[in-house]
C-alpha cells in the first residue's frame, strides 16, 4: 500500500493539503457566515468583512501557489511569493485586531459572560501566534524548499483552527483538527522519506505544548487571565 501511494504522495500531496484545508475552512464558516456576517442580530464592524477577504485570499493564494510548483512554473511562484509576503503580514495584524472586535462585542453588546468572551479571544490570538511563528520563518527559508514548504504548511494549519471550530470539534477541541493535518504530513514524510522532517519534529511539540497551556487556561480560569484578558478588552 505505501509503495502505490509514494508516487502520489511525493508529487501531490502539498496540493492536496491546500485542497483539504480550505474545504474544512470554507465547510466550517458555511455555518456562521450568514448570521455573524451577512444577516447579523446587531450591526457588525466593516474589519468583519476585510478579515474575510483577506483570510479566503490566504487558502487562495495557498492553492495557487501549490499547485504552480505541481505544474513547475516555479518563476512565477517565486514572484507571487512576495504578494504572499504581504498577505501574510497583513493577517498577522489583521487577525488580532479582528477578534479584539469581535469579543468586545460579545462582552458590551451581547452581553456574554467572560468566560465566554475568553474562550473566544483565546483560540484566534493562539493561532495568529503559530501563524506568525511559522510564516516568519517560511520567508527566511523560502530558498530551502523542503523547510519552507512544510513551514508554509504548518501556517495554514494554523489558521485552519477557526473552521474546524465551527464545525467538526467545536471551539474547544479545534486544535485537534490542526494537529490531524500536521500529523498527515508526518505520514507523508515517513511514507516517501521513511524519516519525520525537523520541522515536524519541533513543530508540532510545539503546537501541541502551546495548545495545551492556552487549553488550561481557559478551561480553568485563573484570576490572573481573566484579568488580562478583560484588560485586553477593555
Amino acid at each position: 500500500m505505501s509503495l502505490r501511494l509514494r508516487p502520489f504522495l511525493e508529487k501531490y500531496f502539498y496540493f492536496f493539503m491546500s485542497l483539504l484545508i480550505a474545504a474544512v475552512v470554507t465547510y466550517g464558516f458555511s455555518h456562521t457566515v450568514d448570521q455573524n456576517l451577512i444577516h447579523p442580530a446587531h450591526p457588525r464592524s466593516h474589519i468583519l468583512w476585510v478579515h474575510a477577504i483577506i483570510f479566503t485570499g490566504w487558502l487562495v493564494f495557498y492553492i495557487l501557489q501549490s499547485a504552480l510548483v505541481r505544474v513547475r512554473k516555479v518563476r512565477i511562484h517565486k514572484i507571487l511569493g512576495w504578494f504572499g509576503l504581504a498577505l501574510g503580514i497583513i493577517i498577522i495584524i489583521l487577525g488580532p485586531a479582528t477578534a479584539f472586535v469581535i469579543d468586545r462585542a460579545y462582552l458590551h453588546v451581547d452581553h456574554k459572560p467572560l468566560t465566554f468572551v475568553v474562550l473566544h479571544l483565546s483560540i484566534p490570538l493562539f493561532d495568529i501566534l503559530c501563524f506568525t511563528c511559522t510564516f516568519i520563518p517560511a520567508i527566511l527559508y523560502r530558498k530551502q524548499p523542503e523547510f519552507h514548504r512544510r513551514l508554509i504548511l504548518l501556517a495554514s494549519c494554523a489558521l485552519s483552527a477557526a473552521g474546524w471550530g465551527r464545525s467538526f470539534l467545536g471551539p474547544q477541541f479545534c486544535w485537534l483538527g490542526v494537529d490531524f493535518f500536521i500529523l498527515l504530513g508526518i505520514v507523508r514524510d515517513l511514507i516517501v522519506m521513511r524519516r519525520v522532517h525537523k520541522v515536524y519534529r519541533w513543530g508540532l511539540p510545539a503546537f501541541f505544548i502551546g495548545q495545551a497551556t492556552v487549553y488550561t487556561l481557559f478551561t480553568t480560569d485563573p484570576p490572573f487571565f481573566l484579568r488580562f484578558c478583560n484588560f485586553l478588552l477593555s
